[in-house]
């Protein structure tokens, strides 16, 4: 067992070489369902578990999305399933937020515990908002059907855009039609672009439940496109954190055998996820979002008071 230890020589990090993509596999098999790449999961594992606390390890963070989320991309496209206009609108917002990002965390927040309790904070009522609306769709559910079960989306579940326009987009899913502000997801978008930005998540752990609880969207239409929009920007947010300049003696180059070696686990949990996604009850899914979102409130909020 010992030959399967190894050192990589960018982070430090000393670990059997079985245990990250295990580890990534299993996260982003059940991330993947709600448009989450898993990488917020996978941050604090490295900083804690793996004890990799450079400002690098949100870069290598983005170089798991990079190899781990094109298989739940691809999956979702094949069935149709990613909203390009929606995708758009969101990698529009979150690609200058996400350079804005990188300079806030190399210069000002090389241990951002700080902002870790506000954006703790901020996904801690994500979680309740997740929470409440669940509640409240299973009332009407249960009213309307008198207690019959959740039924799954089932296979058939393309989108179909009806009009796209610099102010709003509508489409129809399952005999239903939604629309969202261009403008307003945007703007959403580069916040979360901020927040991707310093801490390599991408964005798409912020960017999923917002579009679910302030724009009401269902989680089906939400997931393909939510995830593709995190992969681009992870590309320029790995060119940021290996490009741009950094203060003298602080590491931002991504540990690319480790993002690797995390993202391999990460590309067959993403597509497995993305294939099982369709049978799984919304409400399961969004019971699911929030719990995640308990995590990663519960790890930054943590963080706070521990230090």
């Amino acid at each position: 067992m010992d030959s399967l230890i190894y050192t990589f020589p960018v982070s430090g990090v000393q670990t059997a070489l079985w245990l990250p993509p295990l580890v990534a596999f299993v996260i982003s098999f059940f991330t993947s369902m709600v448009g989450i790449s898993g990488a917020f999961l996978l941050l604090p594992f490295q900083m804690s578990v793996l004890h990799y606390t450079a400002p690098s390890v949100s870069a290598t963070n983005m170089v798991f999305n990079l190899v781990a989320i094109p298989g739940g991309v691809y999956r979702y496209l094949r069935e149709g399933r990613v909203l390009w206009s929606l995708t758009a609108a969101i990698a529009l917002g979150t690609l200058p937020g996400i350079a804005i990002g990188y300079v806030v965390r190399v210069r000002y927040l090389p241990d951002p515990v700080a902002f870790k309790l506000f954006v703790g904070g901020v996904l801690l009522y994500i979680a309740y908002r997740v929470f409440a609306d669940l509640m409240s769709w299973r009332r009407v559910r249960a009213g309307v059907s008198n207690g019959s079960p959740a039924r799954s989306a089932g296979p058939a579940m393309a989108m179909k855009t009806l009009a796209v326009s610099p102010a709003r987009v509508c489409f129809r899913y399952q005999d239903q039609s939604f629309s969202f502000s261009v403008p307003a997801m945007v703007l959403l978008a580069f916040v979360v672009g901020i927040i991707g930005g310093i801490y390599g998540i991408g964005g798409g752990a912020i960017i999923a439940p917002f579009c679910i609880t302030l724009f009401g969207l269902p989680v089906y239409t939400v997931a393909g496109a939510a995830l593709a929009a995190t992969l681009l920007t992870s590309v320029f947010g790995v060119l940021f954190y290996s490009v741009l300049p950094a203060p003298a003696g602080l590491s931002t180059q991504p540990d690319w055998a480790l993002g690797v070696l995390f993202g391999l686990g990460g590309l067959a949990g993403m597509y497995l996820g993305a294939r099982a996604q369709k049978y799984i009850p919304q409400s399961a899914l969004k019971l699911m979002l929030g719990v995640f979102m308990l995590l990663i409130a519960g790890r930054y909020i943590a963080a706070f008071f521990v230090s």
